[in-house]
């Protein structure tokens, strides 16, 4: 390292008079990477990674020769962010990764190994910045200066979501081009992916990030951004960074959103708590609020001062997480370091009440609010609102309605009502909606049709169609159109109720008042029909879909396919398929599943197997329950080596097999005699690191009792048992052997039962006693007893009053009355119970 170090000093000194007059503080920069190796450094913003060097070496000095790499790897920057995207001649190789093959360079990276601790980090981060506050403020007032001249404007990248013309961005020809590129991507071509690499180069930063928005899966989002930036002669714009974690931040891509924010502080680009905070959102939508507080502790390494902003965000993971004890506390750290919470800060904690339905609590914090100087706003009184809705607490909601008038002067508007009517229409209350409807336009304020429609959907889902056409009436009365979604919203109605006609009869109606039906009109029309068992017609209707100026999307194909599938057209239904998949629509594994399982259970296995490949050939996403699927099937249809065939090609197409593949062929190895290929199996299985699941357990117990192969059973159960442990493995081998008749070997296996004497355990040995009765044999009974007793087990006082009366029977006395004996020891009967049940 010491070598390293001065290798650096010597090149960074030498270069220092070609590159002073690119990065002029540069020095600065330096003398801060050597005072981060200093133990005595207290200030954690000084703790620059040596990889940030990088970016103060002069890189056109290595364009177009091949020594430029060996002179980086002597001042010990092997890798480098920036320098991997520089123009570099050298990493033409790069040009070679296709769009959608694994990033190596940030798929590879592992994530930091830390132990689990409680989200009380969160809370002790700030009590950090709080003591080192005056060195950090110190130390950033000397970087602020030089940031200006070394970063691009910090408003600019706070500020990207708020560039004025961002929505003509999106309909860029550029754009819309790409956008096309990328949805083309399962068949792609080296021509097309030059053509996209040329238009890549072409684009604005803000065109990058309106082809990142414009994405319908955020993955998709995530693979063009790693593969622009792997491109030669391209990198991507600080605000690039930031409009990928927040697309990001809206999905539960969180490993994706920290590989993206580790990217930007490897690389040095400047990052600001609001990066953070997208990171923070992301593994809040993944469940997973204890990492989403520890991103606090990569801020705080990082150096990054919190502000407001990150602090809410806090609040609002520890609320998401129903952990609104430790928001509060979270609350008083904040104002301990001088962070004072506003309205947003409030309304997330009664958001936090409502959930943990304390509702009083958040009506007090409503009222505490002006007493802490921030006055609460209509999104507090609609938060609570909303819950009181939820819970048809009409009444209290009006109540509420005159505290948000008396106590904090905020009049009720179109809005109030607009929103508490959404509110009830969305919890299915349609009568009390209506009642404020009416209540609203006394009072002179007009609503909407979307406040009328959600009134419509309501009384749909309810079934109460003739009161949602009266409200369509009172529309029109009024003056109001009913727009597309009122009429679909009724249509839809009809079809949930099983009115057919009604419903074909109110779209064509949507003609006549000059309302066209779209995509959405039809495809509840069709559901409609194919509900009704005439999933034919709504083929015919969906081809006719041109002629009616109308396109079908991947739902409407999913909802016909399901029709036909349900009525058994099945070749219908896997054409339909097909077609969808040519006009560019892919089904999703469950949708393939179901037609794979339907297939199946008619016997038509070869079929299923045909279709699953012709999907898996067109891109569809095939997964590992659609070949389990159909090996079933051919385990049903006694076609073993077609199961075991397609098992080997689950391997060639990267499709990994699970415990349940391996167990639904081993269970049909085992019915089939094949005891030797089933154990072999079962050892592959174990050998590549499958977890033995409880139905693997018992299919192999079953298997091999039944053959009588208790030897190898037991060889192979202690594998299995080391791999993952089945506390009552040996429960059900005897209890089959029991079944078997084979109750030699149960009694053999009694010893291992008895180690736990637990109550499953007891059960396991009245099976064995009642086995031994059955077949005329109550001396074996009588020890199987005795050994409970001796394991301080007690077994059931009726079967051993069945035992002994057959012990007397056949002249053991001496054996019927020590049982009853070893029931008076135990404290179980009492001696006069004794004397009873022996007289």
């Amino acid at each position: 390292m010491a070598l390293r170090l001065k290798l650096l000093g010597k090149e960074l000194n030498f270069e220092h008079s070609s590159q002073s007059y690119v990065h002029p503080l540069s020095c600065s920069r330096v003398c801060a990477f050597f005072s981060s190796w200093s133990l005595r450094n207290p200030i954690p913003g000084s703790h620059i990674s040596p990889d940030s060097c990088s970016r103060f070496v002069d890189v056109e000095q290595f364009h177009g020769s091949e020594c430029g790499h060996v002179k980086v790897k002597e001042i010990g920057v092997k890798k480098s962010g920036f320098l991997s995207s520089c123009n570099n001649p050298c990493d033409v190789h790069r040009e070679n990764f296709r769009f959608d093959d694994p990033d190596e360079d940030y798929e590879s990276e592992k994530e930091e190994e830390e132990v689990e601790r409680d989200s009380d980090d969160g809370l002790r981060v700030l009590d950090m910045f709080n003591a080192n506050q005056r060195e950090w403020e110190n130390f950033r007032r000397a970087e602020r200066d030089e940031d200006e001249l070394t970063h691009p404007s910090m408003k600019e990248i706070c500020d990207f979501r708020s560039v004025d013309g961002d929505e003509d961005e999106v309909r860029h020809p550029l754009v819309k081009e790409i956008c096309r590129l990328i949805d083309l991507r399962s068949a792609w071509t080296p021509k097309f992916e030059s053509e996209l690499r040329h238009l890549l180069r072409s684009l604005k930063p803000q065109q990058i990030c309106a082809v990142l928005r414009s994405q319908n899966d955020e993955r998709v989002a995530l693979k063009f951004f790693y593969w622009a930036d792997r491109q030669w002669r391209y990198r991507h714009d600080p605000i690039v960074y930031y409009a990928m974690l927040e697309v990001l931040s809206k999905t539960k891509l969180c490993q994706g959103a920290r590989r993206v924010l580790h990217l930007m502080m490897r690389r040095g680009i400047e990052h600001r708590p609001e990066a953070f905070g997208f990171v923070m959102i992301s593994y809040s939508r993944a469940s997973n609020s204890i990492k989403a507080m520890r991103v606090l502790s990569m801020m705080q390494k990082a150096g990054i001062k919190p502000n407001l902003s990150i602090c809410n965000t806090a609040i609002y993971v520890l609320v998401k997480g129903n952990k609104l004890e430790k928001a509060l506390r979270f609350l008083n750290r904040m104002r301990i370091i001088g962070i004072e919470p506003n309205v947003v800060t409030y309304n997330c904690l009664i958001k936090g009440y409502c959930d943990m339905h304390q509702i009083d609590d958040a009506i007090h914090l409503i009222d505490q609010m002006p007493l802490k100087g921030c006055l609460p706003d209509k999104v507090s009184y609609y938060t609570v609102m909303g819950f009181l809705c939820r819970h048809k607490r009409i009444k209290e909601v009006r109540e509420l309605m005159e505290k948000m008038l008396k106590d904090s002067k905020l009049l009720p508007d179109q809005v109030t009502y607009n929103t508490l009517i959404h509110m009830l229409s969305k919890h299915g209350h349609g009568d009390e909606a209506s009642e404020l409807l009416k209540e609203a336009e006394e009072k002179g304020f007009l609503i909407d049709k979307v406040g009328y429609s959600a009134i419509i959907h309501s009384f749909c889902q309810e079934g109460r169609i003739d009161r949602a056409k009266e409200l369509v009436s009172e529309m029109f009365s009024k003056g109001f159109s009913p727009d597309v979604v009122t009429y679909t919203t009724v249509i839809n109605g009809f079809c949930v109720v099983g009115e057919v006609e009604k419903a074909r009869k109110l779209l064509r109606q949507m003609y006549k008042n000059g309302c066209k039906p779209n995509t959405v009109s039809y495809t509840a029309l069709l559901n409609g029909l194919c509900r009704s068992g005439k999933s034919s017609e709504a083929r015919e209707m969906m081809d006719l879909s041109e002629e009616e100026w109308w396109a079908p999307n991947a739902i409407t194909y999913s909802v016909v396919m399901h029709g036909l599938r349900r009525e058994g057209k099945l070749s219908e239904a896997c054409d339909l398929v097909m077609e969808m998949v040519r006009k560019g629509f892919y089904p999703t594994p469950v949708e393939i599943n179901l037609i794979l399982q339907s297939l199946c259970r008619e016997g038509r296995v070869n079929e299923a197997k045909k279709f699953m490949e012709d999907c898996l050939n067109k891109g569809c996403g095939v997964n590992v329950v659609n070949f389990t699927t159909v090996i079933h099937g051919f385990c049903q249809k006694d076609g073993l080596d077609d199961a075991l065939s397609l098992l080997d090609d689950m391997y060639l197409t990267n499709r990994k097999p699970d415990a349940v593949t391996f167990t639904t062929i081993i269970n049909a190895l085992g019915k089939n005699g094949r005891i030797e290929e089933a154990i072999e199996l079962t050892k592959k299985m174990l050998h590549r690191g499958l977890v033995p699941s409880p139905i693997t357990y018992r299919s192999v117990i079953h298997t091999f009792c039944q053959q009588g192969k208790v030897e190898e059973l037991l060889k192979l159960l202690e594998k299995m048992l080391s791999k993952q442990e089945c506390r009552t493995a040996y429960n059900h081998v005897i209890e089959k052997l029991c079944g078997f008749g084979n109750l030699d070997e149960a009694y053999k296996l009694l010893g291992k039962v008895l180690r736990t004497a637990s109550r499953i355990d007891g059960e396991t040995c009245h099976i064995l006693m009642e086995s031994y009765l059955d077949k005329g044999n109550p001396l074996l009974s009588y020890k199987v007893a005795c050994r409970m007793f001796d394991r301080n087990l007690i077994p059931d006082l009726k079967l051993c009053e069945k035992v002994r009366k057959r012990l007397m029977v056949e002249g053991k006395t001496d054996e019927a009355d020590m049982l009853m004996l070893r029931f008076v020891s135990s404290g179980s009967i009492s001696p006069q119970l004794q004397q009873y049940i022996q007289s």
